[in-house]
């Protein structure tokens, strides 16, 4: 007759050794350590709320980084979303949040526009990005899916993210004064 089954009776050790599970958490721990957090003197909590109300989306990017050498300082959303390869809205190629943050920082020229991803207009994209006012700091977003803000309403709602996360410096600050070029 076979053994009864009682979940009592059911060992509930694990056949894990304790040092592979120290391994994960170690993996897991160094990884999160390398994505970035926020600008220098920002409260990430406080960027993150602002941009979530200003263009918060499960398809948004957004992507802080130095002007010039282009180092990414902040990240909104996850790593998949912005490297999502999306039409540039430019031309017929694509592109992603990344490569438009390391143009920006070289040249520095804002960028806003938007398209339709699917021939049936169902799904946009919009893209942003410029410098931050007063700083050394670009950004760069893209946001897709069917309710896609264009790109110049994704710049303007950043601009007023920024300045309510105190990322970005009045012109007349004299922080902003000593970093412009």
């Amino acid at each position: 007759m076979p053994r009864p089954w009682f979940c009592w009776a059911t060992a509930t050790r694990s056949n894990r050794r304790p040092e592979a599970v120290g391994l994960g958490a170690a993996a897991v721990l160094a990884v999160a350590a390398c994505s970035p957090s926020a600008p220098p003197g920002v409260d990430r909590d406080r960027l993150d709320a602002a941009v979530s109300r200003a263009v918060g989306d499960p398809n948004t990017c957004v992507l802080i980084g130095e002007a010039g050498g282009g180092r990414q300082l902040y990240r909104y959303n996850t790593h998949t979303a912005c490297e999502r390869e999306l039409p540039s809205c430019e031309d017929e190629t694509l592109s992603k949040a990344t490569e438009l943050l390391r143009r920006v920082a070289r040249d520095g020229r804002p960028v806003a526009t938007s398209c339709n991803t699917v021939a049936d207009a169902s799904r946009g994209v919009g893209w942003a990005a410029g410098p931050i006012e007063g700083t050394r700091l670009v950004y760069a977003a893209v946001m897709e899916g069917d309710r896609a803000f264009p790109g110049r309403m994704m710049a303007d709602r950043l601009e007023g993210a920024f300045r309510r996360a105190e990322v970005s410096k009045p012109a007349d600050a004299p922080e902003a004064r000593r970093e412009t070029p």
